[in-house]
């Protein structure tokens, strides 16, 4: 058992991950003295953290009481923005989504514009009175500390834009800004109760979450599991440029605006990566063949980040998902050629299960953590 501070969130982390719990199980799992729990306990109950619930079962004598964690305290807001639109959600203190709403617009269109109607949007949800924090999704490397992104192909006049800045005037509570990516990966790891694990969110782009040890892999920069900017390993003679400037990325060969730009100059009536997926899903055996392709390349840049961090799953999300098996075989087939059986013995490659909530649930559950942090929890005991 990590030893124990005493501190307030340490009992709150208990009650989040493992509640209900007595006074007596708070006592042996945290080795504290029951005074000290005591005073915890009831800081945290009238800071409305937590809630008396009904009594454990007892072999004689009174039921002692039990605590549970409020998750409906307060709310989150949280903002999932992709290349071709966004989704909203307020949620609760455990990251579960009340309401949520959908919008369409093009990232490229500028952080003004789109960041002017996630607040829109935010405001149809909740009132900025009872929201304790906010969590902005950029599909893009995000340099965490800073609430900025750096460099991102596809996000035209975002580079260095200050997207916390934009919100913290109007709600009380911590900003945070995440990678889209990051965020499912968080929200798979939770619900799995895994602590290692790659999030593959195959859309416009390709990019990767990766949690492993339980923790985000964000690396030095935010570039961490930027997979779809990597170098395809068998490029054609002729190459292809990328969004970001380089050439033959493997996005050039398997993110949904190469296939969209492929199945147009084919004669498809193509516009977005979903009608990749209709078409193979109606059987066109030119998007068939395409996205089995696609795959396979995909499965050569996994294959890199099997070898190298051994997870124990890999979940697929976004539009190109929606292929199945069409994709999932060809990701699979190179994976498993390319590396060793120790690191995929126990791996799993499947589609995600949480749909399309995941990202601001993950996002949800990333301000949460921020939220409850030692100083600012202390403040949050303080006010009540």
């Amino acid at each position: 058992m990590a030893q124990q501070t005493g501190h307030a969130g340490e009992l709150l982390d208990l009650l989040r991950s493992g509640g209900p719990l007595s006074r007596i199980d708070v006592i042996d799992r945290t080795g504290l003295s029951r005074s000290t729990v005591n005073q915890r306990l009831a800081a945290l109950e009238r800071a409305g953290l937590i809630r008396e619930i009904g009594g454990a079962e007892s072999s004689g004598g009174r039921p002692s009481t039990r605590f549970d964690f409020n998750a409906g305290r307060a709310k989150v807001l949280a903002a999932d923005i992709g290349a071709m639109g966004f989704t909203l959600a307020v949620c609760d203190l455990a990251g579960e989504p009340i309401e949520h709403a959908s919008y369409d617009v093009e990232v490229w269109s500028g952080p003004e514009t789109v960041l002017a109607m996630v607040q829109e949007g935010f405001d149809a949800l909740a009132d900025p009175e009872e929201v304790w924090a906010v969590a902005i999704g950029v599909p893009g490397p995000v340099e965490f500390d800073a609430h900025r992104v750096v460099n991102p192909p596809i996000m035209t006049g975002w580079d260095g834009f200050d997207i916390a800045a934009a919100f913290e005037g109007r709600y009380r509570g911590p900003v945070v800004v995440e990678n889209d990516v990051n965020a499912r990966a968080v929200a798979e790891a939770r619900r799995s109760g895994l602590r290692n694990l790659i999030a593959l969110k195959l859309g416009t782009g390709i990019g990767a979450g990766l949690v492993f040890n339980g923790q985000i892999v964000r690396g030095d920069r935010g570039a961490a599991g930027d997979i779809g900017h990597t170098r395809s390993g068998h490029p054609d003679p002729e190459p292809r440029p990328c969004r970001c400037g380089n050439l033959d990325c493997l996005e050039t060969y398997a993110a949904g605006w190469a296939l969209v730009r492929r199945l147009a100059d084919l004669g498809r009536d193509v516009h977005r990566t979903s009608d990749v997926a209709t078409l193979v899903a109606q059987g066109d055996m030119e998007a068939v063949r395409l996205v089995r392709a696609a795959g396979r390349t995909i499965g050569e840049g996994v294959a890199s980040l099997v070898s190298i961090l051994n997870p124990r799953l890999i979940a697929l999300s976004g539009q190109l998902a929606e292929c199945g098996e069409v994709l999932m075989s060809g990701i699979r087939e190179r994976v498993y050629q390319q590396t060793l059986p120790l690191a995929t013995r126990d791996l799993q490659i499947v589609r995600s299960e949480l749909g399309e909530l995941a990202g601001v649930s993950g996002l949800a559950l990333i301000a949460i953590d921020t939220l409850l942090v030692p100083d600012s929890l202390d403040r949050i005991l303080a006010a009540a």
